[in-house]
This record gives structure tokens, sequence and C-alpha cells, in this order.
């Protein structure tokens, strides 16, 4: 099974940086993305068009790198946990945990037993087509899988340190667009409220030895959430990231002509 380069750098340096993919899944984003020098990729399914068939697709080009592969799933349902697991993503990033409970179903839903109680389906896409040894494989999968649930709403952030303590769980990520709007606060990140909730997840996740993540919109925000305490930053999407290197280039090559 191929190692989990977003836990390698966890434990080597502290953090772990990544990228999400919404609109490029293509044969050679993979790649790129190893060049780029990231940590791990998140696949989207909740906000794109991606499908099981696009996510598989995936799985298989960054087999050819040693970028870690997550998918966020759209939500929190069994077959779409299991099934970007054994397309072989090395973690799995849920929308909108609001509950332990929510959190152990996650947990249940991606570790075989005795962690959990994820089908058993060997010689396929995760496992290279071959047969591993059962109780090697089993294990050394639990090991290296990735649970992220995500912060969203005034109760997750209400139940972070309870989120946070369940075995299995790895990372809080808050999803910074969607905390504020249910807080009533859309976009407004400066917001003393906003900012009093992010100090709560991270404070989870230090009790509990987890990590803390967010996607920042750019450097200086991007600092301001290192500051607080969040390890795991994703480099924007590819969207934000191919539009805005364009809207420099183009607005360069405007100025040439005057």
């Amino acid at each position: 099974m191929k190692e989990n380069r977003f836990q390698q750098a966890i434990a080597a340096n502290g953090a772990a940086f990544g990228h999400m993919i919404m609109e490029f899944s293509t044969r050679g984003i993979a790649k790129i993305l190893e060049a780029g020098g990231v940590d791990f990729a998140v696949v989207d399914m909740e906000h794109s068009n991606i499908d099981a068939e696009r996510v598989a697709d995936l799985m298989a080009w960054f087999k050819a790198t040693p970028v870690a592969p997550f998918v966020r799933v759209p939500q929190l349902l069994y077959h779409y946990i299991a099934r970007c697991l054994d397309g072989g993503a090395l973690g799995i990033m849920v929308p909108n945990v609001e509950t332990p409970e929510q959190a152990a179903e996650i947990v249940r839903a991606a570790k075989y037993a005795p962690e959990g109680n994820r089908g058993v389906g060997l010689g396929t896409a995760h496992t290279d087509y071959v047969m591993p040894d059962t109780q090697a494989y089993l294990r050394e999968a639990n090991r290296r899988t990735t649970i992220i649930c995500q912060i969203e709403s005034p109760l997750g952030v209400a139940n972070a340190d309870a989120i946070a303590s369940v075995a299995g769980v790895d990372c809080l990520w808050v999803g910074h667009f969607d905390l504020t709007q249910a807080m009533g606060i859309p976009g407004q990140f400066h917001d003393a409220r906003f900012l009093a909730a992010l100090g709560e997840v991270v404070a989870a996740v230090r009790r509990h030895g987890k990590v803390a993540g967010l996607q920042p919109g750019g450097m200086d925000q991007a600092r301001e959430w290192w500051d607080l305490g969040f390890r795991v930053l994703s480099w924007r999407s590819d969207i934000a990231v191919y539009r805005l290197a364009l809207e420099d280039g183009i607005r360069q090559l405007r100025a040439l002509a005057g």
C-alpha cells in the first residue's frame, strides 16, 4: 500500500500543505501537483461535478506520485466513503460534521475491524489488483487512512473537543465560508466571533494530539491562520490558482500596450 505523505509530513514537520481539485481532474494533474511539491490533494465531490468514475481515474493517476490523494465526499454516507477508499484514496474529508457520533460513524465507514466496519474487497484498485496478505493489509490500511472532519457550524465548533477526541479522526478542517454563513457573518473572517471559533478548534485538536486545517485565499490569510495554530493548509483550489495566475498574466500583457 502506498505511504501517506500527509502523515509523513505531519510526523516530520508538524505541518502538511496541499491543494484542492475541483475542476481540472485531468490525467496530468497528479504529476503537476507532484511537480508543485504538495503533500496532499483533496478531490472535491461536494461542490463539483466530479463523479465516482473520475475519482477512480484520479486515484490511479496519483499512484504514480508520492502525493497523498484524499476525497471530500458530498455527505456522510457509507457508500461514498468506502467506494472512494476502495478506489485508492488515502483519506476522506466529510463536510459539516457536528457531533462526535457523526465522527465515529465516519471512522466506522473508513476503517476495517476492529476499528470500524468497512467492507473487505481485496484484489481491486486499492490493492493494485493483487491479493495482499489480508491481516497485514487491513492493519496497514487502517494506519494509513486519514480522516478529516469539517467544522462548518456553531454546533460543530461547540462539539469540536468531543469530535477531536474520537479515535481515528486525524484533522478538524474549518469550512470558513460555511461557518461564517452559519454564524450570520458570511465572509467576515476578522469578526471576533469567527476568530474565537477558530481558537476553539485549535485548542480542541491540541488537547487530543490532532491537527487543524483550512484553505486560505491568499498568503496574508495563510499567515494569520498559521499564527493561530492551523498546521494543515491547502493552497487554494485549482480554479482559483488558474484564474488568479491568468488574471495576473493578462494584466501584465495589457500593461505592455500602455
